[in-house]
């Protein structure tokens, strides 16, 4: 299984989206806004992802990670660890031996995870990845749902014939 590292602050803050709600509504409402947007996206590729956060300006935050879904965590890192530290410590255990990408912006991050074992992946790439996923989800739930017609004898039968069938069932009743 592919694992996806996203810095998720480095995303809100590339994403005209999500950087709109930040600067316009507020910070939470743009991360509750990537996390949706993630939870579809991993369950579509069955990627496990790690969205993290920073949370090393935050005295006294020990760090929390939550498992949203089966293959999405959201992670804020503990005072004094940045995103980036975090990212890199983990890739630096997993980069050698399982498929992982780093999503982030952030050139020196960049080069640091690739050294490592990673590929990366800029978060604009990321979100036109993001976009086509999202193309296919909706492609996908219209053919479900064109497929999902009921079984009816009026939906495979031409209008004027069934009218004639339905006048001639009426009838039989009557009699």
């Amino acid at each position: 299984m592919k694992t996806i590292f996203v810095d998720g602050y480095n995303v809100i803050n590339s994403w005209g989206e999500l950087k709109k709600i930040k600067n316009g509504i507020n910070l939470e409402s743009a991360r509750e806004k990537l996390i949706e947007i993630l939870i579809d996206y991993s369950e579509f590729k069955g990627y496990k992802i790690f969205l993290v956060f920073d949370g090393h300006l935050i005295q006294g935050n020990f760090g929390e990670k939550t498992k949203v879904t089966k293959n999405l965590i959201v992670v804020y890192t503990k005072e004094a660890e940045t995103a980036d530290s975090f990212i890199e410590k983990y890739v630096n255990r997993i980069g050698r031996k399982y498929e992982v990408c780093v999503v982030t912006s952030d050139n020196l991050e960049q080069q640091i995870v690739f050294q490592r074992g990673s590929t990366r992946m800029s978060s604009i790439e990321f979100y036109n990845e993001v976009i086509n996923v999202k193309v296919k989800i909706s492609s996908k739930a219209q053919k479900i749902a064109s497929e999902k017609k009921y079984n009816r004898i009026e939906d495979r039968l031409d209008t004027s014939i069934y009218e004639k069938l339905d006048k001639i069932r009426k009838n039989d009743k009557n009699s």
